[in-house]
């Protein structure tokens, strides 16, 4: 008998494996290269339509399920409305808000994953007060819906935050009240300049310097939010404890009341933006988040116990400065954003105006904790998550992602 070749034998083999080499290096190339290119949107983004503000339009009621539920693991409890057992939920969470110009739908919800992937490497900070963590709490919920492997994150002096590995994003907040660095200062012997009847001490606020809780990131992030207003009141300084404004070192002369002070701080912080902050970082600038409190303010028996949103014609009665309301201050501290933004590379988020009909959305009296209404009040500045909120998150992620491809 003829002896078998061994080389024919072994031909079919060799040809089978060499033609799986070749597949799974194919396949391996597809799936690295897909996951560096952006995915192409489920949904239009409404922003490739030029005549699409998604500023303005109106609530409707139109359900869609929240992406998340009182189980994320990044919820602050006060705002964890399900856990706390807020009344009126599901309807809170049936309104969608719908833009002018934008085609006629409603806003499209975020896609956690899409928009992760668009991200994929880079870093998205909030610098600002508790609205600004209200915000993020959000956007980390809706993200973490993604990737369920999603940890939290606080490195950098942030203050809360998340990483999410199977993407290699970073979402965080650092806590900057005013923006500007503020500190207690104690009455001594050197501080004759300052003794009032009544003066315990005094805030002492360097208005040419950045709070410590975020000057150094200012190289870190792709993406920076701000946001203050919410802490420039007589309810957080009185005048026992008052703020007072210093700048190089020494008080400014004559002494800024509030509102005088706010500008100085919104201009100088923005100098240090433009100056400190490279040219490639998206920045916004978020507007004022009203407040809801009705019958007196958060001190005075204010309360929020609507159960619908407010109309367009009850929002002038509401907010205009001109009425003396005690939530007049959203606008009033909105016309200094603008001014002081006007010309630089900084994006306004106009979200008040969707968020002033919403005087059904917020905590209220379900905060979490046992005498927490009687020691707080009433919460109707936050928000309850799930709630308006995420709409805020769909309008960002729809901004971030339009405003890197537009270079």
């Amino acid at each position: 008998m003829k002896p078998r070749d061994p080389s024919r034998s072994l031909k079919p083999s060799l040809c089978f494996s060499a033609i799986i080499a070749i597949l799974l290096s194919s396949f391996a190339l597809l799936y690295s290269t897909t996951l560096l290119l952006p995915p192409s949107p489920s949904t239009p983004s409404p922003l490739s339509n030029a005549a699409c503000d998604l500023f303005s339009g109106q609530w409707i009621t139109f359900p869609r399920p929240a992406l998340y539920d009182a189980t994320c693991p990044f919820h602050r409890n006060a705002w964890n409305c399900y856990r706390n057992g807020r009344d009126g939920m599901a309807s809170i969470n049936a309104f969608s808000w719908l833009p002018n110009g934008c085609g006629g739908s409603p806003l499209p919800r975020i896609d956690p994953a899409a928009f992760l992937s668009s991200m994929r490497g880079r870093r998205i900070g909030f610098v600002g007060d508790s609205l600004n963590e209200n915000f993020l709490v959000a956007f980390l919920c809706a993200l973490h819906s993604a990737d369920p492997g999603a940890r939290k994150w606080k490195k950098k002096g942030a203050w809360r935050g998340g990483y999410f590995p199977r993407f290699d994003v970073t979402v965080a907040y650092h806590r900057a009240v005013l923006l500007a660095r503020y500190r207690w200062q104690p009455l001594d012997n050197s501080s004759a300049s300052f003794r009032v009847d009544g003066l315990k001490g005094i805030y002492r606020v360097d208005v040419d310097v950045p709070a410590d809780d975020w000057v150094n990131v200012t190289n870190f992030y792709d993406v920076l939010v701000f946001n203050t207003g919410h802490w420039w009141g007589s309810d957080k300084f009185p005048k026992e404890t008052p703020l007072v404004f210093f700048k190089d070192g020494k008080p400014i002369v004559p002494a800024l009341g509030m509102v005088d002070g706010l500008e100085v701080v919104l201009k100088s912080m923005i100098s240090y933006i433009k100056k400190e902050v490279p040219k490639r970082t998206l920045k916004y600038w978020r507007s004022q988040s009203p407040r809801h409190f009705h019958g007196g303010e958060w001190d005075h028996n204010g309360s929020c116990l609507f159960t619908k949103p407010l109309s367009a014609g009850e929002l002038d009665s509401w907010f205009d400065p001109r009425n003396k309301g005690v939530n007049k201050e959203a606008r009033e501290v909105n016309f200094l954003i603008k001014e002081a933004i006007d010309g630089t590379d900084i994006r306004l988020l106009n979200l008040t105006h969707m968020s002033e009909f919403r005087a059904d959305a917020h905590p209220a009296i379900w905060l979490g904790k046992k005498d927490a209404v009687a020691i707080w009040g009433q919460d109707c500045m936050h928000w309850c998550l799930p709630g308006v909120p995420d709409t805020w998150v769909d309008i960002l992620a729809a901004k971030i992602i339009h405003d890197f491809g537009a270079g």
